[in-house]
């Protein structure tokens, strides 16, 4: 059943709790290096401002257990993009957090201290859940990248409040992440890359009975190519999942899916930005890595072979590079094909996590139809999982 978004609620002189995404990066002196996920929220926020609700803002920000990282940054910077004071309580659920929300008028915003400073929020307990919903009678979730997590923030409050609906962040990876995918345009086209099938193999199954052909590069494809009976060298594959990816492919000729993977490699005797790089004989040609060599990325006869598969798409869903494309000299194949996606005519979804850094890095994120903001809830997502933080919003 469809649920409650916040166009279907009323909030004026309500206190709303909303759960935000700021786990965003800091330098060592605790300036905000990039402010993506905070303009990312910005459209709810507004929404919620200007609808004259009593906004309380939570989020977590990194691994405390770690490094414990203050959220105050953050309202700085995102009281210069509200323009308009973002009060900051100095605790999550103590008395400042208290004080803070009794004080709350219409159309005025507190943002609340990191969520995992809280022992029981990982936890998802009730007690803590309880204590954060507070006085709030209305709770919105706009943090996807947290949505595949049961934790207090994103799913206990849901059970102290009157109704919980999601903001438009997401709102629209919904729209792209199922509506989109469930007619995709002809062909569809799955491109999976990064560094192991065992992160995106129950992705790939479910792509099965929806994709017309498969891309599959980064370190996935050494598996792939293990488990075709050749040499790998020194190259990162998972043994455990040979027969699996043998599996795969047998099950793709099965179907009649198009199942390609890299013709050739780029190969290096040394993980640097300054290594030395050769690309392989085609594997068809009896190619192959030898010891001593680890492939990088897909090979020079590989990147034209993609970008004509990627051409004659009509939907592309494309989650994981083509290589180490942090280093510029690995990063030929991920830069070719994600300038193929940008100028495709198909539905282009960018699933999160490295890919949409490569489709920042690489072209204009205009060019794409949407970018995910979440790498493990878009996976969960796709795989057919129900993610927590939405299964807990209040139905239509």
């Amino acid at each position: 059943m469809p649920k409650l978004t916040i166009r279907d609620i009323d909030v004026q002189d309500k206190e709303v709790l909303m759960r935000a995404d700021f786990n965003v990066p800091y330098d060592d002196d605790n300036n905000i290096t990039d402010d993506t996920r905070i303009v990312g929220a910005l459209p709810t926020i507004q929404y919620l401002l200007e609808g004259g609700a009593k906004l309380v803002l939570c989020s977590h920000k990194g691994r405390p257990a770690k490094k414990r990282e203050s959220l105050e940054p953050v309202a700085k910077r995102l009281a210069e993009l509200l323009g308009q004071e973002v009060a900051f309580a100095c605790d999550t659920v103590g008395e400042d957090a208290t004080a803070k929300r009794a004080a709350l008028s219409a159309g005025k915003v507190v943002l609340l201290e990191n969520t995992r400073f809280e022992e029981g929020e990982t936890k998802n307990s009730p007690e803590l859940s309880k204590q954060l919903a507070g006085e709030a009678s209305i709770f919105v979730n706009d943090a996807f990248g947290t949505a595949h997590r049961a934790h207090a923030s994103t799913e206990g409050v849901s059970k102290f409040v009157e109704q919980s609906a999601m903001g438009f962040l997401i709102e629209k990876e919904l729209e792209f992440l199922e509506g989109k995918l469930e007619s995709p345009a002809k062909p569809f086209l799955a491109i999976m890359g990064g560094a192991k099938v065992s992160d995106k193999i129950q992705v790939i199954k479910a792509m099965m009975d929806k994709a017309d052909e498969f891309i599959i590069g980064g370190a996935m494809a050494y598996t792939f190519r293990l488990a075709q009976g050749y040499q790998v060298g020194d190259s990162l594959v998972e043994p455990d999942f040979v027969e699996l990816a043998k599996e795969i492919l047998k099950d793709a000729e099965t179907k009649g899916i198009k199942f390609h993977l890299p013709t050739d490699t780029r190969i290096t005797q040394e993980f640097s930005p300054s290594a030395q790089t050769k690309v392989t004989q085609p594997y068809a040609e009896g190619g192959g890595i030898d010891d001593g060599w680890e492939g990088i990325d897909i090979g020079d006869a590989a990147i034209p072979e993609f970008e004509a598969v990627v051409a004659r798409a009509g939907t592309i869903l494309w989650n994981g590079p083509m290589g180490v494309f942090e280093m510029d000299n690995f990063a030929i194949g991920t830069k070719a094909l994600t300038a193929a996606v940008a100028k495709s005519d198909a539905l282009t979804i960018v699933g999160g996590g490295d890919s949409v850094t490569a489709a920042n890095k690489f072209a204009n994120p205009s060019d794409f139809d949407f970018l995910s903001t979440g790498g493990g809830a878009s996976l969960e997502l796709l795989e057919g999982k129900t993610l927590p933080g939405v299964a807990a919003l209040s139905d239509q």
